[in-house]
């Protein structure tokens, strides 16, 4: 059975940027787990179930607007906070993200402390928040 760890799967198509975020996770004290496209990521998540999801919108495959909805229905996943991290920084994509489930929208290029202060705030442990109250 899955459960809920400290880790951060980051969904992000480019691997030199993926790996970026993906040592940012590090240095703040999480697991980092990389998926270089939606079906892998989709997959990744229901078998293993992360603390937090960093989202590219633009995936090779299966859009991120389409992973988030697909992780929100999934009773597995759907408590899973999402955190879009995307090059579209217009008003519809950035609205469409929130609405399909995504907790934050950051755009690139991506402020380094302010996606970790967003993973901190957001990653959950056992279904509650970690370090919150």
């Amino acid at each position: 059975m899955a459960e809920n760890r400290e880790d951060v799967l980051v969904v992000e198509d480019d691997a030199a940027v993926n790996s970026l975020v993906g040592a940012y996770v590090e240095i703040a004290g999480f697991k980092y787990r990389p998926a270089l496209d939606g079906g892998t990521a989709i997959q990744e998540a229901i078998n293993h179930v992360p603390s937090i999801v960093v989202l590219d919108l633009i995936l090779p495959d299966t859009d991120g607007f389409e992973v988030c909805r697909r992780l929100k229905h999934d009773q597995r996943t759907a408590d899973v906070p999402v955190v879009m991290l995307t090059a579209l920084n217009d008003e519809q994509s950035r609205r469409k993200g929130l609405e399909c489930g995504a907790v934050e929208y950051l755009t690139k290029p991506f402020d380094p402390d302010r996606l970790l202060e967003a993973i901190k705030h957001h990653a959950r442990r056992n279904g509650h928040p970690i370090g919150h109250t």
